[in-house]
């Protein structure tokens, strides 16, 4: 069976399953996976995995598996490269909301920069938190301060809303450990110290071309203080006195160590440093154990803060693990997904028709992703999806380039478009109280330029900087 049809086949059940259906994204990725694998012909597994440059006896081992084995190895090694981190991040966002850590962030920030600077401060803050933190909690979190602020000064309410929106959409899509950049380092073979890296470096680019359009449409069109079309959606923000929050430090500190803790190692790689420290080095910054450590740090904090209750921990942790639990489903579903498309061989038909009608990876991949995203709303499922398909070019003799530049590709095309089908779109419109068509004109197009800009800075620096 032609490998594009196969394509075709699991495209259309899982963008159908979500969007028409109303299935869930792991029935939908799951489904898929099982109708392709079915449908996908022995000689054609084979032809694909030789193709990946594997010897012959694995791509025979790997045609003849059956239908379950498959799914099961493809699912379990997506647990076993990606399971502990979503778990141990989900934990350390939990943490910051329930200990106040998120709050001292915010506060913090406001009293440094003060009030005047406050659309940067909220900009600044979503950069932060949105690493940890995803994008919906952390637009929960702040859309009553906008409020509060925009009240005082009588002005500029649309825009402290799109500034909170700015920083923590793109770290969601291009800074680990969120699942989808999460999931495409993994399956690029990308160090996830690079991916943070150059993933918060392209963010805070991104951010400020948002920040930019947020001024603009602001001017175009200024919208008084609204409340929330839905009054139980946003909850206030913890009515907490400043002393009953963590310190700025310890606030920080599950967020900052892993990025530290993980960079350094990806750096230490570069030099030659005694072996016993290397070994220290390594062992740290692992990811596992930094998300691990940060995690503790977490639980800490929500232990000890005044007058918390005992079971404090214990429910942070059920509540993290719940939302985890989740998301590496999905994840895991996107991973056999993806796994099978790669066996249907529709990678190198991709490859050829680009290398025929002249058309570059990494635009190929930016309009692949903006497509998915687009038809079925989530960006770490258009992430997953879109890595499954363009995974095989994810080498330096195909790319031309680094696979970083390839992974943050796909994170950029993840913000085309977001409307209707996205819960992002309704958590931005019914939280803010903007109606559908000014959430079009102003969210959608901002996310869209953002992410399209953060795709021709991409490309530019693969042209010049491809680190091969």
């Amino acid at each position: 069976m032609d490998p594009f049809l196969l394509l075709s086949i699991g495209i259309v059940i899982v963008v159908g399953g979500i969007v028409f259906l109303k299935l869930h994204a792991f029935v939908a990725l799951f489904a898929a996976a099982i109708v392709v694998s079915s449908l996908t012909p022995r000689a054609t597994i084979e032809q694909a995995v030789l193709a990946q440059k594997r010897p012959a006896a694995e791509a025979k081992a790997r045609a003849d598996e059956s239908l379950g084995a498959k799914i099961a190895h493809k699912f379990g090694g997506t647990c076993t490269n990606l399971g502990v981190l979503i778990a141990m991040a989900s934990i350390v966002g939990v943490c910051l909301l329930h200990s106040g850590g998120a709050d001292r962030i915010v506060r913090s920030t406001l009293g440094l920069f003060g009030e005047k600077r406050s659309p940067f401060v909220f900009a600044t803050s979503g950069l932060v938190l949105g690493v940890p933190v995803f994008f919906d909690t952390v637009f929960l979190l702040l859309i009553p301060l906008a409020r509060a602020m925009a009240t005082r000064t009588g002005k500029d309410y649309l825009l402290y809303v799109l500034a909170i929106a700015v920083g923590t959409t793109m770290t969601h899509s291009l800074v680990p450990p969120t699942p989808g950049p999460l999931f495409a380092a993994n399956a690029l073979g990308i160090d996830i110290g690079t991916m943070i890296l150059a993933g918060l470096l392209l963010s805070t680019f991104t951010a400020s071309v948002g920040l930019m359009y947020a001024f603009w449409a602001n001017r175009r069109w200024p919208i008084a203080v609204r409340a929330p079309s839905d009054q139980g959606v946003a909850a206030p923000v913890a009515e907490r006195s400043d002393h009953e929050l963590p310190p700025l430090w310890l606030a920080l500190a599950p967020i900052v160590l892993p990025v530290i803790l993980i960079s350094g190692s990806t750096i230490a790689d570069l030099y030659k440093l005694p072996p016993q420290l290397n070994h220290l080095i390594d062992t740290f910054g692992h990811p596992n154990i930094a998300l691990a450590l940060a995690a503790a740090i977490g639980l800490i904090t929500v232990a000890t803060r005044p007058g918390r209750d005992p079971k404090a921990v214990k429910d942070t942790v059920q509540s993290s693990l719940a939302d985890a639990g989740m998301i590496i489903l999905i994840t895991a579903a996107g991973g056999v997904f993806g796994g099978v498309l790669q066996e249907t061989g529709v990678g190198e038909r991709i490859q050829g028709l680009a290398r025929e009608y002249r058309i570059g990876v990494l635009p190929l991949a930016f309009l692949v992703t903006a497509l998915i995203r687009t038809a079925q709303g989530s960006a770490t499922v258009a992430m997953v999806t879109s890595v499954g398909i363009v995974g095989a070019f994810a080498t330096p003799e195909t790319l031309g380039c680094h696979p970083v530049y390839l992974a943050l590709t796909i994170g950029c095309a993840s913000k085309l478009v977001p409307w209707m089908n996205d819960s992002g779109f309704w958590v931005v419109s019914k939280t803010a109280g903007l109606t559908e068509r000014e959430t079009l004109r102003t969210m959608s197009v901002m996310f869209s330029i953002m992410g399209t800009v953060g795709f021709l800075a991409v490309m530019v620096a693969a042209k010049f900087f491809p680190f091969v």
